[in-house]
């Protein structure tokens, strides 16, 4: 079933990208927002809604910034690899 939201069918398809590579790219995550902390990235599990939340109490975003920003980040990720 498809989400009426586009924002929200495209962060369906990262969240796997997030959870099957959550070790790999906790550093890269790290890099890309500084503000997060060592426990910040220890208790995620790799959810994209979590990371979302840190992104929103760390940066002020909105829910929708933070997914977006996260997206793009993703996508520039793969472009490089």
């Amino acid at each position: 079933m498809r989400k009426q939201k586009k924002g929200k069918i495209e962060m369906e398809g990262t969240k796997d990208i997030l959870l099957g590579k959550w070790h790999e790219l906790k550093g890269q995550v790290r890099q890309q927002w500084g503000k997060l902390t060592d426990d910040d990235l220890t208790r995620m599990s790799g959810k994209t809604e979590e990371l979302a939340g840190v992104l929103q109490q760390r940066y002020g975003y909105g829910k929708d910034q933070a997914e977006d920003e996260i997206h793009k980040w993703l996508n520039s990720n793969e472009k490089k690899h």
